[in-house]
């Protein structure tokens, strides 16, 4: 057997012929970077997030395992580092805007007891450091008063920025859906892509994000109520098939009033658009639905339980009670009646 085909060699050896120590270099390499897989992230994603260290207190160096007679290996590990949060600024390229505080808090109390274990990914900007990545973990650390975060720096231009906060959030699916529209929309205009190429970035088909994109054709009022999540992307889909604005917003409100589902949301449109064929395209108000005997009944019963006008609307579970008062002591004797006092 030669020397080169034999698995180990002695220290000797190993300094008299360096080829070997680098061939045994080499196969550590091959099986470290073989061990998994990274995710298939957007470009510019990867390079700025990398496999971010998780922020731990200072403790002893692992033990060496660089080979005898060969170079130290570089240490490749980005050093994690720890300054004043007021340093920290948020992005102003992030797409998203709307952070609930109820998961803010329930985050901040997972941060007050484990810390937190993902550092913010920062950019140097001079006078302060600026996000490019952990808005929510920022945030929740500002909730907790916080003095310092962990942070890893990184060097980036605005192009580069922008995509991976878009990215990052359209990928961990943190953005409501007019956000995420939104974001396709900014990518495209801005970088000026292509839709093929907006869905390869972000790892979805270019189905998905044509369909996101038609949301922005809907009227303001009507793309609020998909914000805040009195619509849902499904009726937001199917008021779309009504190209006038007026009758989407017709339609928005009916579904609102009488809360209605999918596939109710479909019987309306349809008939919006036979009596926009019969009528020219004049929107006629739609007859009021009939009411259910029951709720008329509970109606009538609030009605003489409080001596005034009130409304109930109910559908599957969900609805709305109006109660209506016409001066100060009228409300506070409606209140009286209800228990409620100062």
């Amino acid at each position: 057997m030669s020397p080169d085909s034999h698995p180990s060699h002695p220290p000797e050896y190993q300094q008299s012929n360096p080829r070997a120590v680098e061939r045994i270099d080499n196969r550590a390499r091959v099986r470290h970077s073989g061990g998994m897989a990274k995710p298939a992230l957007g470009r510019g994603l990867g390079a700025l997030l990398g496999n971010s260290p998780i922020a731990k207190p200072p403790g002893a160096a692992p033990a060496s395992t660089t080979v005898p007679g060969a170079e130290p290996a570089k240490d490749t590990r980005e050093r994690v580092q720890r300054v004043p949060l007021g340093r920290v600024r948020p992005c102003p390229f992030q797409p998203r805007k709307d952070f609930p505080p109820e998961t803010l808090r329930e985050l901040a109390d997972s941060i007050k007891e484990q810390g937190i274990v993902q550092p913010l990914i920062v950019r140097d900007r001079g006078d302060h450091l600026e996000l490019i990545a952990g808005e929510r973990r920022w945030r929740a650390a500002q909730l907790l008063g916080l003095a310092e975060v962990p942070v890893i720096l990184r060097e980036a231009d605005d192009r580069a920025v922008l995509e991976l906060a878009l990215i990052e959030n359209l990928q961990r699916e943190n953005l409501n859906a007019i956000e995420e529209a939104q974001g396709y929309a900014q990518l495209i205009e801005q970088f000026q892509l292509k839709q093929e190429e907006v869905a390869t970035k972000v790892g979805k088909s270019r189905a998905v994000v044509a369909n996101s994109l038609r949301l922005l054709k809907l009227a303001p009022e009507i793309q609020g109520c998909l914000r805040d999540g009195r619509l849902s992307v499904g009726h937001a889909k199917v008021i779309l098939g009504l190209a006038n604005e007026r009758q989407q917003k017709h339609a928005a409100d009916r579904i609102l009033r009488d809360a209605l589902n999918v596939r109710q949301t479909e019987a309306l449109v349809a008939h919006l658009q036979a009596r926009e064929t019969s009528t020219g395209g004049q929107v006629l108000p739609l007859p009021a639905k009939p009411k259910d005997a029951h709720i008329a009944d509970l109606e009538n019963q609030l009605r003489e339980r409080l001596g005034t006008k009130v409304g109930l609307r109910y559908a599957q579970g969900k609805g709305a009670l109006e109660i209506t008062f016409f001066s100060d002591a009228e409300l506070e004797r409606i209140l009286r009646i209800l228990g409620i006092t100062e």
